[in-house]
C-alpha cells in the first residue's frame, strides 16, 4: 500500500510539532474556519464540530490525503475559555483558574479524502491549577506570553509551573493534538507509524 499523504489542519506551531514527534511527512494548511462557538453549544461538541469543520476546509484542496483536524476548548466554572489574544484578558483568565480546576476539551478529526471516511475523537483534560500570586501571573505573562493558547495556559512552556496536577489519557491532547488517539485512527487507515 502506497502512504498516503497526511496533512494537518492548522495555524498552531504548536500541533506541527507535536505531529512532527511521530515522524511521519506531512504538510500543513491553514483552514478557513470561524471558531465562534453557536448558541448554547456545549464545549466539547464546539471542539469537536471545529476540528471537523477545520479537517473539511482543508481537505477541498487535498485530494487523495488523511486530513488532520483539530481544536481545543477550555472551560471554567461551565464557562469556555478562549484564547485570550491580549495581556489584559490573559490576567483575567489567569486570576479566574487559580486555584480551581479548567476542563481542556481536545478534540481530534481525520478525514480521508480518497474515501470520505471521517474519524472523530475528543480526549479531555482535566487541569488543577495552583493557587499562585498575581506577581506571579505576571511573571508568566511578561515570560511566556501565551496570548494564543486556551485559557493562557501554555503548558508545555511555563505555563507548568502554574498547575498542581493533571488527570488525562494522553499528555500530548492538552499541547493541542492528542497523540495517543492520532496514532490510533492514522492506523485504523494503514498508516504505518513503526
Amino acid at each position: 500500500m502506497d502512504f498516503p499523504r497526511i496533512v494537518l489542519a492548522t495555524t498552531s506551531p504548536y500541533r506541527r510539532a507535536l505531529l512532527a514527534r511521530l515522524r511521519l511527512p506531512f504538510d500543513v494548511r491553514a483552514p478557513a474556519v470561524d471558531e465562534t462557538a453557536l448558541p448554547g453549544e456545549a464545549a466539547r461538541n464546539t471542539a469537536l464540530r471545529l476540528a471537523q469543520a477545520k479537517a473539511r476546509s482543508v481537505a477541498l484542496s487535498c485530494p487523495a490525503a488523511l486530513v488532520i483536524g483539530c481544536d481545543q476548548v477550555a472551560v471554567l466554572d461551565g464557562v469556555s475559555l478562549g484564547k485570550p489574544g491580549s495581556h489584559d484578558n490573559a490576567v483575567a483568565q489567569l486570576k479566574a483558574m487559580r486555584g480551581k480546576c479548567v476542563l481542556f476539551h481536545t478534540a481530534l478529526a481525520v478525514l480521508n479524502t480518497s474515501s470520505g471516511a471521517l474519524q472523530v475523537a475528543e480526549v479531555p483534560t482535566a487541569v488543577y491549577f495552583r493557587d499562585y500570586s498575581e506577581r506571579e501571573i505576571e511573571r508568566y505573562l511578561a515570560l511566556e506570553q501565551p496570548y494564543d493558547c486556551a485559557g493562557s495556559a501554555k503548558i508545555e512552556g511555563l505555563g507548568i509551573v502554574l498547575v498542581e496536577r493533571m488527570v488525562s489519557d494522553d499528555p500530548s491532547a492538552l499541547i493541542g493534538l492528542p497523540l495517543v488517539q492520532l496514532t490510533t485512527l492514522l492506523r485504523n487507515e494503514g498508516v504505518a507509524i513503526v
